[in-house]
């Protein structure tokens, strides 16, 4: 699946919801999404960890939508299928990119 169905069918489950609740409280949602994945990527044993990363995604996506972002098109844009630095890939930067 792309971004761009993702953001769509997020958009069509739960626009409304969305938009009643607002950017700030999804803003809070998301953030609490962050923290129950920090706790799994601590303890994935005792986690749906790749649950945890679709949560934070699903919730990312929702937010994105809510500020009128093209997320799919937001990424395209700001990660080129080469490094922004060395125009290499993979990326040979040294440090951190």
């Amino acid at each position: 699946m792309e971004i761009g169905e993702f953001q769509r069918r997020m958009r069509a489950l739960y626009g409304a919801k969305d938009a009643a609740r607002g950017p700030d409280a999804t803003f809070l949602y998301f953030v609490a999404e962050v923290g129950e994945l920090a706790e799994a990527c601590r303890e994935p044993q005792r986690h749906d960890l790749a649950g945890e990363f679709a949560d934070c995604f699903a919730w990312l996506v929702s937010l994105a939508d809510l500020h009128g972002i093209d997320l799919e098109a937001a990424v395209a844009r700001k990660y080129p299928a080469v490094c922004r630095r060395c125009g290499s890939s993979p990326c040979a930067c040294s440090g951190k990119p």
